[in-house]
């Protein structure tokens, strides 16, 4: 059993390399997209709009930060769609947008 247990622990860590590249290469696409646009200081729901489609062209095989990058996209354009009037949707993305946050700490992710 520890011989099995360390095997694939092996075999994880092998992989984790090529997994934390990818994660670093999408974190800054993530952040090239986040840093484009209106700003998001002066307009919010611009910047929101501006940031959809970008967003939706990132992939990624990482289905942990590829379903952050989703809901991100998703909450900006429920947010746009409402101007940013509904405080639901406005807390639905700030929930995304910390969820990238945490994933892509670079990224600087706001609304």
């Amino acid at each position: 059993m520890l011989l099995l247990l360390t095997a694939l622990a092996a075999c994880g860590s092998s992989s984790s390399p090529s997994s934390s590249a990818e994660v670093k290469r999408t974190c800054q696409q993530v952040e090239a997209v986040l840093s484009d646009g209106p700003d998001p200081t002066a307009d919010p729901v611009g910047y929101a709009e501006a940031q959809i489609f970008p967003l939706r062209q990132i992939r990624t095989s990482d289905g942990k930060l590829h379903q952050a990058i989703d809901t991100l996209a998703s909450a900006y354009r429920a947010y746009s769609s409402t101007d940013g009037a509904n405080a639901a949707v406005k807390d639905a993305a700030d929930t995304a947008v910390g969820a990238i946050n945490a994933a892509c700490p670079e990224a600087g992710a706001t609304l």
